[in-house]
């Protein structure tokens, strides 16, 4: 069925395609056309668009189509603006091919179609809108992007253009106006409220964070609120009205996420550190926590995510710290914890957020998140506490007459204003700044970009020049830098500019300088734009050397700011058609160098986005981009992004080939078949471990330390499902001999987590398996998740030599650790460990209790495998408390789920319900899969489930487990 749809179209075609077509080769005109079909759609797909049709040389794509959008102008615009970054890119290579370039006209149109049904394939747009772009498209000159005015009236707020000569078209009785496009403002960009005035309105959701705040108060718990709203909308202003009503009450701290922050992933946490300690080195947080007992372990992992300090071991040793440190500084003095434009937070950012809410205890705490409604395409499922509408007129125009000032405003004027603001308080008080600075002689502007723009205009020479330098930097900047890139003294000029409150005071990077930030990211965006080009590219590289020269003692630590700038210095540059490889490398090493470090946190999100940019500018002949290309293989691997993960993998194996780097080359084999332990079908484990076998002696030639680590841990892979403890503990011991000579604790940490897991239901004897736990826990360097690892296996070896109330209380040590980590899925998976001190003390029902709720944890994951094996164990312990029809239905559901080469799931089921139904068959086969194994328990279960109490005690004496042998001669000589 035909629909009618405000949509926008884009219609794009080729300048001068015939002469092209007549040099090349048809074959050659044709893999052309195909690159070029293809660096176009990508873009305009990316951004929601529909590509309707190729014609001829033409594109035609729908924005609004299938699915509409509210900002479907604007996703056009930045597909457009895209594409011409594709173009250039494209025609680098097209150039040195095919010694031929192509070059594009673009024409954008907003308005009414009919479209067809897009689930029977007929979504084809038709009408005036369609052919009114490609008109425009005809109209405009080769590179030009000419756009309806309907188009621009819907975007102005987020487009820099000029005007063009209303146009004559084919077809057209009257004269239609266009607009050039040169530019899309990053991103929806934020307003900053004016905090002088009163506020007006709002007193209903003032209320509500008050009520909110009194409660985190008189339960000493953290509540979580996020205001939601449009750009300008005033939620800032409500928030800092929170704050000033609380006063003494509260602390508040304040930290702001960045619009272009790839990678920077923890820079919110910096202004929450400063605002709550006034520096950033672990020593003045550690004393900022004098006579909390683990400061230093706090501090550690703090400082590390916000750059002082070294790494943490990963994402769940700085959620745990960084609660810890908000709520010691909460049990001193109440705080409210603001985060300001959290739509452009990472999403490990996000998850910490997540993990502060759901795991804060016993400190009264407000998290007031501002955000707008981006956020929620982020994470559907964040709770909002208030969204903010616009001011109602009556409202509006109070807060005209509030904000006027002296020079008071006739009728017509306040009308004009508060139609123009559209009850957003934001537009209110920029038009009130504007006509206080120009007066009567300035019109109001048509949008709130405009006026921005015009704001800029009338600033004096000096003023403009500071601004534009500090626009180059970023929303926040220094007194110090501005003055660097400025030649002068620019002391005078930023008081003047935060007079007219274009900026304001703020944090500075270092304790020495003055720190600024903008007003609202729409000043920097306009002032930024209007800059030439190559003006921009040497102030970006020149505020990277006076930044690199400033950090000069903190080697590493700004690097992904670095990276960025020169960056955007290079593509400037490439964008006007110069060339600078050095400067290209510099900005790749530096985005590499980042990258890494985010993988060694376990950062992965920030590492693939780091990891990626940097590949995209360095040379092939680099070996930080033939180093990065595995590296981020393996972060897509974790992240789950598996199809891509195999494509990176393919490309470093060519890259290291390529180069004759056989130590990069064989890691990179290990690293890809880590990879295909996840992706490839069952049965091909032995073909994957091959690889690792392979290698080995390769890897020992190179002297490759960190690579033999990975390629023994591969090897080990194959004995997990197999139960060959004493075999995989062998290749780990091996292993973590590499690793260590590598020097890396992380995979240190990794390595030995696994290792006392084989430990614990291998043939190693108890006290032995006890003693490297003890040895571990002494070397473990203050890192919590192996604590908690090397504490849970130690219990259940201490329940093994009879010590049961050693073993719940070392139980009870562990469990808090992986709570307060967020590490759900191992509290799940290590209910089997619990569960067995249970059994161990004749207490099935409590056992079954442990392993029902990791049961159902692991179901609600969809953690299948896992959940299999602890169901086939809640089988075991169920029959054993007596409850045998649950028994044989959780038998039944390990039995469905369980892969053939799983062999303690299929042993356990069949111990379940061969006992549960008196089958004696499934019992004899569950024994002969033991015999395969050297699995202890396992093998002892299946015997004394068979009969054979005798051999099954025998081979719990030899493992050491003498609690178990004792009850399974008592119950022998019951019966």
């Amino acid at each position: 069925m035909a629909v009618r749809r405000t949509v926008t179209v884009v219609f794009c075609d080729i300048v001068d395609s015939t002469p092209i077509a007549e040099r090349l080769d048809p074959e050659v005109h044709r893999r052309v056309m195909d690159r070029y079909f293809e660096a176009l759609r990508t873009p305009l797909e990316h951004h929601g668009g529909t590509v309707e049709k190729f014609i001829g040389d033409a594109v035609m794509a729908v924005f609004g189509i299938p699915v509409a959008h509210d900002d479907d102008a604007l996703r056009a615009l930045r597909a457009t603006t895209d594409m011409r970054v594709a173009l250039a890119e494209m025609n680098e290579d097209l150039e040195r091919d095919f010694g031929v370039t192509i070059a594009i006209r673009t024409g954008v149109n907003t308005g009414e179609v009919v479209a067809g049904d897009h689930t029977t394939g007929s979504a084809f747009a038709t009408g005036d809108t369609a052919g009114t772009a490609q008109r425009l498209e005809a109209a405009a000159r080769s590179g030009e992007i000419l756009v309806g005015d309907a188009t621009y009236r819907l975007v102005s707020n987020a487009v820099l253009v000029e005007p063009v000569e209303a146009l004559t078209l084919k077809g057209k009785e009257r004269p239609v106006d266009a607009w050039r496009l040169l530019g899309v403002v990053e991103g929806a960009p934020p307003f900053v409220r004016r905090m002088d005035a009163p506020m007006v309105g709002r007193q209903r959701e003032l209320e509500r964070l008050r009520d909110e705040f009194d409660r985190a108060v008189a339960e000493q718990s953290l509540r979580m609120v996020t205001i939601v709203g449009p750009a300008g909308i005033g939620k800032s202003r409500l928030a800092n009205e929170l704050v000033r009503t609380v006063g003494d009450e509260a602390n508040a701290l304040v930290g702001r996420c960045l619009a272009y922050g790839e990678g920077i992933t923890y820079w919110p946490l910096r202004g929450l550190v400063l605002s709550a300690v006034g520096d950033l080195t672990p020593e003045r947080i550690e004393q900022a926590l004098d006579g909390v007992e683990d400061a230093a372990r706090i501090a550690g992992p703090v400082a590390g995510a916000v750059g002082t300090g070294p790494a943490a071991g990963g994402s769940e040793e700085t959620f745990w710290a960084v609660r810890r440190l908000l709520e010691q500084l909460a049990r001193r003095q109440p705080l409210i914890v603001g985060i300001d434009e959290l739509q452009w937070a990472e999403p490990s950012f996000l998850d910490l957020i997540e993990y502060l809410g759901g795991w804060s205890r016993g400190a009264p705490m407000l998290v007031l998140c501002l955000s707008r409604p981006e956020l929620l395409e982020k994470r559907p499922s964040w709770d909002v506490t208030l969204s903010l509408e616009p001011l109602s007129e009556d409202e509006a125009e109070e807060l005209v007459e509030v904000m006027g000032g002296d020079g008071a405003l006739d009728k017509e004027e306040r009308a004009r204003i508060t139609a123009a603001a559209e009850g957003n308080p934001l537009f209110l008080e920029q038009l009130l700044a504007l006509k206080a600075e120009v007066g009567a002689r300035e019109v109001i502007p048509p949008s709130i970009h405009a006026l921005l723009v015009s704001r800029l205009d009338a600033l004096q020479p000096e003023e403009r020049r500071v601004l534009e330098r500090a626009s180059v930097i970023g929303r926040e900047f220094s007194r110090s830098a501005i003055g660097t890139l400025a030649g002068a003294d620019v002391s005078a000029t930023l008081l003047s500019l935060a007079r007219k409150d274009l900026v304001e005071p703020d944090l500075a990077l270092f304790s020495w300088d003055d720190g600024f930030r903008f007003r609202h990211i729409l000043i920097r965006d306009a002032a930024y734009l209007g800059l030439a080009k190559e003006t921009r590219a040497d102030l970006h590289e020149g505020y990277a050397a006076w930044l690199q020269e400033s950090a000069a003692e903190r080697v590493g630590q700004f690097d992904e700011i670095l990276g960025y700038h020169l960056e955007q210095a290079f593509r400037l540059r490439q964008e006007l058609g110069a060339t600078d490889p050095e400067l290209r490398e510099r900005a790749g090493k530096l985005l590499a160098g980042a990258g890494q470090r985010a993988a060694g946190r376990g950062d992965l999100l920030a590492a693939i986005g780091l990891l990626t940019r940097a590949i995209a500018l360095l040379p092939d002949s680099s070996p930080e981009r033939r180093e990065s290309l595995p590296m981020l293989g393996t972060a897509l691997t974790r992240a789950g992004d598996f199809g891509r993960a195999e494509h990176v993998f393919d490309e470093a194996l060519a890259a290291a080939h390529a180069a004759g780097d056989k130590r990069l080359e064989l890691r990179t084999l290990i690293e890809r078949n880590f990879f295909r332990t996840f992706t490839s079908p069952e049965g091909s484990l032995d073909e994957i471990v091959a690889v690792a076998v392979s290698a080995i002696p390769l890897l020992e030639e190179l002297g490759d330390d960190l690579g033999l680590s990975r390629a023994w841990w591969l090897k080990s892979e194959v004995h997990v499902n197999a139960c060959r403890w004493a075999a995989r503990a062998s290749d780990l011991e091996e292993a973590l001999k590499y690793a260590r000579r590598a020097g890396n604790r992380i995979e240190q940490a990794n390595l030995i987590s696994l290792l006392v897991h084989a430990l614990y239901y291998g043939p190693t004897p108890v006290k032995e398996a006890i003693a490297r736990c003890e040895a571990f826990l002494d070397e473990s360097g203050g890192n919590r998740l192996l604590e908690a690892s090397l504490t849970s296996s130690l219990a259940g070896l201490r329940a093994m030599e009879g010590r049961i109330d050693e073993a719940r209380r070392l139980q009870e040590e562990a469990r808090p650790i992986y709570d307060e980590l967020g590490q759900r899925l191992r509290v799940a998976g290590r209910s089997l460990v619990a569960a067995d001190i249970e059994l161990l003390d004749g207490n099935p029902e409590e056992a079954a209790t442990i392993l029902r709720w990791g049961h159902d944890a692991l179901q609600e994951m969809g953690a299948t495998s896992v959940l299999a094996t602890v169901g086939a164990f809640l089988a075991d312990a169920e029959l054993a408390a007596g409850a045998a029809s649950a028994a044989v239905r959780h038998a039944r559901e390990s039995a469905e789920l369980a892969a053939d080469e799983d062999i303690a799931t299929q042993v356990m089921w069949r111990v379940a319900q061969g006992q549960a139904e008196d089958d004696q068959a499934l019992l004899r086969e569950a024994v002969l899969l033991t015999e395969q194994t050297d699995y202890p328990d396992l093998q002892a279960r299946a015997l004394a489930a068979f009969g054979e109490f005798d051999a099954a005690t025998r081979i719990y004496e030899a493992k050491g487990n003498l609690t178990a042998a004792r009850r399974l001669a008592a119950a022998a000589g019951s019966s």
